[in-house]
């Protein structure tokens, strides 16, 4: 954790640096619904006036009942006139403390949806390496945790603050009558408190920031734990007890930094407490003795007392309330630290290139991943002309997934270029560009969809479009056990939902090279090892069915088995994320290189 002796230093500083944060957390909640604000506004401003009315209304019973009593004839309708007042008053205040929990309820409901959604719109816009970066996924989790309250809590507090404020005004108003002195004591009583709340909230944020690595692990043992992809290994290898055991040792941690900071706040809190506590009994005595010494009224004596009571728990309210945006203003900088994350500028505009003939084009193509010491890809070059395919072959970890993925933009070489019908990766309109690419990765998605968004997710124009569906899976394999389901292209698949059916690895894989037909209009048809799980006659047949249904497109292809890559145009061996060896299957075998030596140790697999 952070020294907090050094974090204490320039603390005032700090705190309002981070205020800034209240302008856009009011701007947030204003543009998430401008009536519901409006509302909570007046609303709020007339819940922090009409309590001292109550108190001088109740000054004018109380006299107007010591007159009665006095008097050979009491003014008894002058004083239930006065009671039906404060009865009305009070009955306004409950009527505006309840428009303030409806308001802020609904505001609650509508802001956590916003700020959800504006968190989900920021990561579509993400490069794949945001993902892949551990800090950035501490950032997401800080983010998401506590950015659907915190804005609103920080709204809440603000127009908490200015009704207290309102309140603080009409009691000092009218304590003045009494003694400045009382005023003054008044706020004074309550600063000690403030200064703890204060100090406490930062060491509570800075605790929060501490902990989020052992929080986001927390959630990850809970997904191992509880989810199907994962309970099969963990009740097959019994890890069960173990990952339980490690995900209580996270509670215990994180529960013992919570407890002593809990202490030490609740510990200071009791004895900067007793200051308030002592000011207002000083008060009382002072304004008992007045009373005593005829100084004011009976009447004005409740009053004031009451208003010192009140003032009090306004200054309390104030002081909390100025903490509570403090440290609210922590946790929305999360939400903002997350939203302006920079993003890599894509300012390609282009949807088609001047020479289509050429295909695609790799020049002294570089790529390292960020705070890597090497390349994970070297100087490669390459030519892909319509019409022809590509073989990739090497080792786990040569880098040929990490080709896929600059071919397909989702990452920027680090040097070098591509290009696509002779233009620059660089200047495609990125959306453009995708649709010219029909990709499947070895990890391709299984969504908790129906058959048919499944397949129809390769195209979103026509996700809904259960004719293309059909298409799609003619071509990818799929249409004879899809006819099979119980509800065809509506079954549900996966187990999360009821009535889900759960499919084979083979039956997925032909999903997933549906999904990849779907665009028709895809020039450019990756297959990165997703036919993995299947035998070998399997996996040649559907390979053999690739190659019919897209003669006249670029393919590439990435896989082990060296039966299937032997029929490509072009095979490409990669070491090391440099390209060692390049030619079709007859030159390579030639060579008696890394390839041959590689293929005839498959081959005698099979013998």
């Amino acid at each position: 954790m952070t020294d907090t002796g050094t974090d204490d230093v320039g603390f005032f500083r700090r705190a309002l640096g981070v205020f800034a944060y209240s302008r856009r957390a009011l701007e947030l909640v204003w543009t998430t619904s401008r009536p519901l604000t409006l509302t909570l506004a007046v609303l709020t401003v007339l819940a922090g006036i009409l309590p001292a009315a109550i108190a001088w209304v109740g000054q004018l019973i109380v006299d107007g009942v010591v007159a009665a009593i006095a008097a050979e004839e009491p003014d008894v309708r002058g004083v239930m006139e006065l009671l039906v007042l404060e009865a009305a008053i009070v009955i306004a205040v409950a009527a505006c403390q309840r428009g303030i929990s409806a308001s802020q309820s609904l505001l609650r409901a509508l802001l956590g949806q916003r700020v959800n959604v504006m968190i989900l719109e920021k990561a579509l816009t993400l490069q794949l390496s945001h993902f892949e970066d551990s800090e950035f996924y501490d950032k997401l989790t800080q983010a998401r945790r506590e950015a659907s309250s915190r804005p609103l809590s920080l709204v809440n507090r603000t127009f908490g603050l200015a009704q207290n404020l309102l309140s603080l005004a009409s009691y000092a108003a009218l304590l003045f009558a009494f003694s400045p002195w009382a005023v003054v004591i008044l706020v004074l009583a309550g600063l000690p408190s403030f200064f703890a709340e204060a100090k406490f909230s930062g060491d509570r944020f800075r605790l929060f920031r501490w902990r989020s690595p052992d929080t986001r692990m927390q959630m990850y043992l809970e997904t191992v734990m509880a989810r199907e992809d994962g309970v099969k290994e963990v009740k097959l290898f019994q890890l069960g007890p173990r990952l339980l055991e490690r995900y209580k040792s996270i509670f215990t941690k994180l529960f013992t930094e919570d407890r002593k900071l809990t202490l030490r706040r609740d510990a200071w809190g009791f004895a900067l407490g007793l200051v308030s506590t002592a000011a207002f009994y000083g008060a009382y005595a002072w304004i008992v003795l007045a009373t005593i010494a005829k100084e004011i009224t009976l009447g004005a004596m409740t009053m004031y007392l009451m208003l010192f009571r009140q003032g009090q728990t306004a200054v309390t309210a104030i002081l909390s309330a100025i903490s509570g945006m403090y440290e609210d203003n922590l946790y929305v900088s999360n939400l903002y630290d997350y939203l302006e994350q920079p993003v890599l500028a894509t300012p390609g505009t282009q949807a088609s290139g001047p020479e289509p003939a050429r295909g695609l084009e790799l020049r002294g193509v570089s790529f390292r991943y960020p705070g890597a010491s090497a390349d994970a890809l070297t100087d490669l070059s390459l030519t892909l002309t319509p019409g022809t395919s590509l073989a990739i072959v090497g080792e786990n970890g040569s880098g040929k997934t990490t080709l896929i993925k600059l071919i397909t933009r989702l990452y920027e070489p680090t040097a070098g270029s591509i290009l696509l019908d002779g233009l620059d990766l660089r200047e495609w309109d990125v959306d453009a560009l995708r649709r010219r690419i029909g990709v499947i990765f070895q990890d391709f998605g299984r969504y908790q969809f129906s058959v048919g968004e499944n397949i129809g997710a390769g195209d979103v124009r026509y996700i809904e479009d259960p004719e293309r569906w059909s298409q799609a899976a003619e071509a990818g394999m799929a249409a004879p056990f899809i006819e099979d389901l119980p509800e065809g292209y509506t079954t549900q698949l996966g187990r999360w939902f009821k009535g889900g059916r759960e499919l084979s690895g083979g039956q997925w894989q032909k999903i997933a090279l549906s999904r990849a037909f779907m665009r028709s209009d895809a020039d450019i048809l990756v297959l990165d090892e997703p036919t993995a799980a299947m035998d070998a006659a399997s996996e040649a047949s559907i390979f053999e069915h690739f190659r019919r249904m897209s003669r006249d497109k670029m393919t590439i292809l990435i896989s082990h088995r060296f039966s299937t890559v032997r029929k490509a145009d072009q095979i490409i061996v990669l070491e090391h994320g440099r390209i060692r060896e390049q030619g079709d299957h007859d030159s390579l075998m030639a060579e008696d290189g890394q390839y041959a030596h590689l293929f005839r140790l498959q081959a005698e697999g099979y013998q």
